[in-house]
C-alpha cells in the first residue's frame, strides 16, 4: 500500500508572491544552497548531500518539485491556491519505496517544520 501526507500551510501573502518567495527559498532556508544552469538547487542537510528542483507553472499555481537526498527520491505535489488577499501551500508527499514507514514518519516531522520555517520566511518577505 501507498502512503502520503498532504499538508496544508495558510500563508498571509497574496498568491503570485509566495509563488515568487518560495522559488527563493532555498537559498535563505539552507546555508550554502547554490542553483545550477539546469535549475537544481544543491544543498546540504543533516543527512548529506541533497537537490531539488521545481517544475513550476505560475499561471496554474503548480511547484511541483523532485528533491533526491542519499536516502531516497521524492516526487512532490505542491499549488499554491489564492485564498483571498492570502494563499494556501498545499504539498502531497508520496512515502518513497526506500523508506520504512518509521522513517516516513520521522521525514514527515521534519518536513513540517520546514514548511512552518518557509512560511516564516514568506510572510516576513511580505
Amino acid at each position: 500500500m501507498v502512503r502520503s501526507r498532504t499538508i496544508i500551510v495558510p500563508v498571509k501573502q497574496k498568491t503570485g508572491a509566495t509563488f515568487d518567495a518560495i522559488l527563493n527559498c532555498p537559498k535563505k532556508m539552507m546555508p550554502g544552497a547554490t542553483i545550477s544552469n539546469d535549475g537544481w538547487w544543491s544543498f546540504s542537510t543533516p543527512r548529506g548531500e541533497a537537490k531539488l528542483k521545481f517544475k513550476e507553472n505560475k499561471s496554474l499555481g503548480i511547484l511541483d518539485h523532485v528533491f533526491v537526498d542519499t536516502e531516497a527520491a521524492w516526487n512532490n505535489s505542491m499549488r499554491v491556491v489564492s485564498s483571498g488577499d492570502e494563499s494556501e501551500i498545499i504539498i502531497t508527499l508520496i512515502k518513497p519505496r526506500e523508506l520504512t514507514d518509521e522513517q516516513f514518519n520521522e521525514r514527515m516531522v521534519e518536513i513540517e517544520l520546514a514548511l512552518e520555517n518557509m512560511k516564516k520566511i514568506i510572510e516576513l518577505d511580505a
